[in-house]
């Protein structure tokens, strides 16, 4: 961790004859995670990755691997996920009729437990498992496609999160992901981010990925 608050750039975004070249040049550049978006074309439109990307991922990157399973019936992946290598496995209260085994099946495969809502999902339906969570995510877009516009509307989300977590489980941290950018960013830290999936403006900052890093580095106070 090269800060007090984490860049995750998700590979949603980045140029996949490039993979390997991107992850590694993100890794220098001071990125904390590598996000990976996993989205079956049932649950979010867009189909994207499989286990072996993030296989590809581990040997391209020493960075903990945050994978966030838009899917529908996610634990029948999870151990598929594991073994890959991911970090985080992070599954969506909307998918998740048994949310809690489901966390705890997370953390037997030996990865952090987390839990995602989508905008339009009460973050009160979280506060059951937040003892067992070692990340929340809250969307800031609709899943599905990097480059869609912020939803400010989340921020409260963050906040109680934030404060739920201060409760319960003071060590877990509190992600956003969608519409990060360097004029989103402060926002979202101010509310109770401590995690910020970045893709379009990082993978596709005009003056490159290192400088997309820094000048979101640039927006964080301290």
């Amino acid at each position: 961790m090269s800060g007090p608050y984490l860049i995750a750039p998700s590979i949603l975004s980045a140029d996949f004859t490039r993979l390997g070249e991107q992850i590694a040049e993100a890794e220098a550049a001071g990125a904390d995670w590598i996000h990976v978006d996993v989205i079956d074309g049932h649950f979010a439109p867009n189909l994207t990755m499989g286990p072996f990307i993030v296989a590809a991922c581990r040997r391209a990157t020493t960075l903990p691997l945050d994978v966030h399973l838009m899917v529908e019936s996610p634990e029948r992946l999870l151990e598929a996920f594991a073994e890959a290598g991911a970090t985080h496995l992070t599954v969506h209260v909307e998918t998740c009729p048994h949310l809690y085994r489901t966390l705890q099946t997370i953390r037997q495969l030996g990865c952090k437990a987390g839990v995602t809502l989508n905008p339009g999902t009460p973050v009160s339906l979280l506060e059951p498992v937040l003892p067992l969570a070692d990340l929340a995510l809250v969307m800031s877009v609709n899943p599905g496609f990097s480059g869609q516009q912020f939803i400010p509307d989340v921020l409260p989300k963050v906040t109680a999160l934030r404060q739920m977590f201060d409760r319960v489980n003071p060590k877990a941290i509190v992600e956003i992901d969608g519409g990060i950018n360097t004029e989103t960013l402060p926002g979202a830290l101010e509310a109770g981010a401590q995690a910020f999936v970045v893709a379009s403006a990082v993978f596709n900052y005009p003056q490159g990925i290192a400088a997309g890093i820094r000048a979101l580095r640039a927006a964080m106070p301290g």
